[in-house]
């Protein structure tokens, strides 16, 4: 038995790097020299501050993508996954394709000609235009076989109103946008997106900013001011997160639309990630890529929950407005607060901040080398 532990020692010694091939000789102390504690103190605030700031990220966790646990690890799974691809892939997509097609010559044909030919009758083109809306956003829904479940009461035209929703992709929209047609605030995008953004949504109302631009905050808070006043337009739609997060999360909300003195009718996104994950990182994968993917997945599953309407109470201010909402929609949906901007996802550290740090890490070098 003393053998046998003996040479399994020796095993585990064999396994243990060599330090000697690494580390200079003079860094590697002598056996009989006792361990300064000093040595380890030297290092253990960097050493605290970088091991927080991995384990306890919970800024970057809010825009990963968590991936699921593979379930087709052995031989009697891994031919019925190699199925579904084939079913997903050569089956269900080209169907998915036909179907959307199908929903965008049929939009075409008849947005094309409502929009030109009823120009004197507004207020018939704005119905037709609305209900045309709703209905290929339907067609992007069936083309990822979406199942979709509302609950409350469907939003309707009035004054003096904003909704408010936790923001996971921009099928949130889509989602939203085919039980009533909103006219939301928006990131201007390039390619075919913004293309549709400049042409068929603008005819729903909605408003596209630039988040790089001062001049664009500025205006965009008039138009939203402007919109909310007319009883005819439909109903605005603001994801005040700014940024897609990964729907286990919900960032700071921005205070614009909480400051617009109307009421705030909140509306909670959760999708079920048992076929596909619909978060969409704009940073790794484009809109087209993030389609496709859900249209190769089985289903999209989501709820939708349409929340009791929300006013100012006396004496709170714009910022606890919005956190009270927010509070409402991450209790709804399951999702965890945290007290980040989103905004910080577009942007890079401070210099300032980062050369701070550097100061600081070379001052205790220095320290140190001094003190030998």
């Amino acid at each position: 038995m003393a053998s046998q532990m003996n040479s399994s020692s020796s095993e585990m010694d064999l396994d243990r790097p060599n330090l000697e091939e690494y580390l200079p000789t003079e860094s590697i102390q002598k056996p009989h020299e006792k361990f300064r504690l000093c040595d380890l103190l030297d290092i253990s605030p960097a050493l605290t501050e970088a091991a927080g700031a991995i384990v306890d990220d919970s800024f970057t966790r809010c825009f990963k993508s968590i991936p699921p646990e593979p379930w087709n690890w052995n031989i009697y799974l891994f031919p019925l996954w190699c199925c579904g691809v084939v079913v997903r892939y050569g089956i269900l997509f080209p169907i998915r394709v036909l179907v959307l097609t199908i929903g965008w010559i049929i939009f075409l044909s008849a947005f094309i000609p409502v929009h030109f030919l009823l120009r004197g009758h507004e207020r018939w083109r704005r119905k037709m235009e609305r209900y045309l809306v709703e209905l290929i956003c339907s067609f992007f829904v069936a083309s990822w076989t979406g199942v979709v479940k509302y609950h409350g009461p469907r939003p309707c035209i009035r004054p003096q109103q904003v909704f408010v929703a936790n923001h996971t992709s921009m099928i949130d929209f889509i989602v939203l946008e085919q039980m009533t047609a909103f006219a939301v605030i928006m990131q201007k995008h390039p390619g075919w997106v913004g293309l549709l953004q400049s042409t068929i949504l603008e005819s729903v109302g909605c408003i596209w900013f630039n988040r790089s631009e001062a001049k664009d905050r500025e205006i965009l808070a008039r138009k939203l001011r402007e919109h909310i006043q007319e009883a005819d337009n439909n109903p605005l739609l603001i994801f005040p997160e700014g940024t897609c997060v990964n729907n286990h999360y919900t960032v700071m909300f921005k205070k614009g639309a909480f400051e617009l003195g109307c009421t705030v009718c909140p509306i909670a996104i959760k999708y079920n990630k048992i076929f596909v994950d619909a978060f969409w990182n704009s940073k790794k994968q484009s809109f087209t890529k993030h389609l496709l993917r859900l249209m190769t997945s089985w289903a999209v599953v989501c709820d939708v929950w349409y929340l009791e309407p929300q006013t100012l109470r006396p004496g709170e201010t714009s910022i606890e407005f919005a956190e009270r909402v927010r509070d409402i929609i991450s209790v709804r949906a399951g999702l965890r607060k945290v007290p980040w901007d989103g905004y910080l996802k577009h942007s890079r550290p401070s210099p300032k901040h980062t050369e701070q740090k550097q100061r600081i890490f070379a001052e205790s070098v220095l320290r140190r080398l001094e003190e030998k």
